[in-house]
């Protein structure tokens, strides 16, 4: 901040388009003023762009508990590029702590209290721009919803990874043991080695390491053009992280000065880029119905079949966990996410002229690194896309008559995968990650979780603890699990999230019993079950209706307003819903 002054004469004029100056300007906001000077601001800061820092720090979660240092460079940044850094705080849920609880049903429900709440202090304070900062996997969506929704000139920052763990003589990631848990459950591994894999698996601070949640999002932002190239892949605890974070701070400044919006560089193209991205390089399930959560905030016209259809033009050419063995500091460490999408706009797979939070397009802010060629660097989890890992991008959309609206699933090993046999069927995730735990699992089964959708759950639970048990006893590609509800970004192998409609509203899978013949064929993007429109229509009919597991407080209110995940699952009433 400035010297001191008290001469009111001796202030500056300020830009009166700026919208803080409802609150800085005139003998009639002396009160406002005070109250700003009782916070240390001088007449430097008043009469300078107004910039948020939205700061979600937290000690819930390593992915969070080092943003207070992150926000602290930001702001740096931005007092240095001659903004008035205003630093504030939102929520975060731990979707790791939470995994395979009651708990975890307020993950999705923080995206949308993230973004109302950065939309509500920036609303309210009259803020000209925002730093956001995103740690835990639901931060990027959620800062990212709330920067469309203002529509403030923004910057979007990332907490960075953690380091990946070590184990026998191998990095291991949070993966490993969720994995081992249905290991030492099968017999196949002591609980004194999963005991040593939980002590080493997380050395420190950050969003875990693999190609999971926080980091798909956090690489989307790039492509989007919501945070400058580069700046996704630097750990947490690097001082590139901070290197970053002051940079975002000084960005943000000149966006604001710019004028520089969301709605100016958004288009249909930065988000067929960002799922361009997500599919090459197997990015999290999460990530498609961001993406559409995005798009319908941003009104882009962005359709669940996009997803395919880019799947089906893109080939996937990177191998990272929860598919391969790699981590996002790997990817760091041969140029990060540049690397990649300069390898797709050298083959025309993404919009060159797709504009970015620079002003630049990403083709020219790609032109301008100096960035190795894939096939030069000669990284095995990095493949050229002439010769593909797959053909095709590891996203695919499934639908048919179980699925409408359609489902999601990520290749994460066969490219090839097809199933047909009888289902189980779960009411909730506890009954069948009891029935994983007690050893009933066998190669063929197909496994149904229904009532986890966005309003049945409510929420849409992640069910990570239920597939890596699957993973754990050797069943990853052989035993098919099918939910309403969500998969983690860690999650690998044949498992079908955010079937649609949901049980509910009364989706087909409401109608599905134990024993009904399952055909699951990702060649033909198909997910259907052996009965006619009759018969399901006749099992909704006979069924009794469900009542809310919740009556009153959040998870009540958010049960009324979440839309189908087919759309993805957006509360905001201005939204594009259907």
């Amino acid at each position: 901040m400035g010297p001191d002054a008290t001469d009111a004469d001796d202030r500056s004029e300020k830009d009166p388009d700026l919208r803080s100056s409802e609150v800085t300007e005139g003998i009639e906001k002396a009160p406002h003023r005070a109250m700003f000077r009782a916070m240390g601001y001088d007449d430097e800061d008043l009469d300078s762009p107004m910039i948020g820092v939205a700061n979600p720090a937290a000690d819930i979660t390593p992915c969070n508990v080092h943003l207070d240092d992150v926000a602290e460079s930001a702001y740096e940044g931005v007092d240095e590029a001659g903004g008035m850094p205003i630093e504030f705080g939102t929520i975060t849920i731990s979707d790791a702590i939470s995994m395979g609880t009651e708990g975890m049903k307020a993950s999705l429900i923080s995206r949308e209290v993230i973004a109302d709440s950065v939309e509500l202090v920036s609303f309210g304070e009259r803020m000209d721009g925002l730093v956001t900062i995103g740690g835990c996997d639901k931060n990027m969506p959620g800062m990212m919803m709330a920067a469309i929704r203002t529509d403030l000139p923004s910057v979007f920052l990332y907490g960075g990874s953690i380091m990946p763990g070590e184990h026998d003589g191998r990095e291991i990631t949070i993966q490993n043991v969720f994995e081992g848990v249905g290991a030492v459950a099968q017999g196949e591994m002591s609980e004194d080695e999963l005991d040593e894999m939980e002590r080493n698996a997380c050395p420190g601070a950050g969003s875990c390491g693999g190609m999971f949640t926080a980091n798909t999002m956090a690489s989307i932002s790039e492509a989007l053009g919501f945070a400058p190239l580069g700046s996704a892949s630097p750990p947490a605890e690097e001082w590139s992280r901070y290197t970053v974070a002051r940079e975002s701070g000084e960005l943000a400044v000149e966006v604001v000065q710019e004028q520089r919006k969301p709605s100016d560089f958004l288009s249909k193209e930065s988000f067929e880029n960002a799922i361009t991205l997500q599919v090459a390089v197997g990015g999290s399930t999460n990530a498609v119905l961001h993406l559409l959560a995005m798009a319908a905030e941003a009104g882009v016209d962005l359709d669940i079949e996009d997803f395919n259809r880019i799947s089906a033009r893109t080939p996937k050419i990177a191998d990272l966990q929860p598919g391969g063995e790699k981590v996002m500091n790997d990817l760091h460490e041969v140029g990060g996410v540049p690397v990649v999408l300069k390898e797709l706009l050298d083959a025309d797979l993404i919009h060159g002229d797709a504009l970015t939070v620079t002003g630049n397009t990403i083709g020219e802010e790609l032109e301008s690194m100096e960035l190795p060629t894939i096939e030069d660097l000669n990284a095995d989890f990095l493949h050229p896309v002439n010769d593909p890992i797959h053909e095709r991008g590891a996203i695919r959309i499934l639908t048919g008559n179980l699925a409408p609206e359609g489902a999601v699933i990520k290749i994460t090993g066969s490219d090839h995968l097809h199933h047909e046999g009888p289902l189980r069927v779960f009411e909730e995730e506890s009954e069948a990650m009891k029935y994983v735990q007690e050893g009933h699992v066998e190669s063929g089964d197909a496994i149904v979780i229904r009532n986890e959708g966005p309003r049945g759950g409510p929420g849409m639970r992640e069910m990570l603890g239920v597939t890596s048990a699957v993973a754990g006893q050797g069943h990853s590609e052989d035993v098919a699990l099918l939910t309403d509800g969500r998969f983690s970004g860690a999650t690998r192998g044949f498992s079908i999230g955010h079937v649609a409609p949901e049980a509910y509203v009364g989706g087909p899978i409401a109608a599905i019993e134990d024993g009904d013949q399952l055909t699951i064929d990702i060649d033909d993007l198909e997910l259907s079950v052996d009965l006619t429109d009759e018969e399901i229509e006749q099992r909704l009919e006979d069924r009794d209706e469900p009542e809310p597991n919740y009556t009153s407080g959040v998870l009540a209110k958010y049960h009324r307003d979440f839309g189908s995940a087919a759309n993805g699952a957006v509360t905001n009433p201005g939204a594009k819903r259907d």
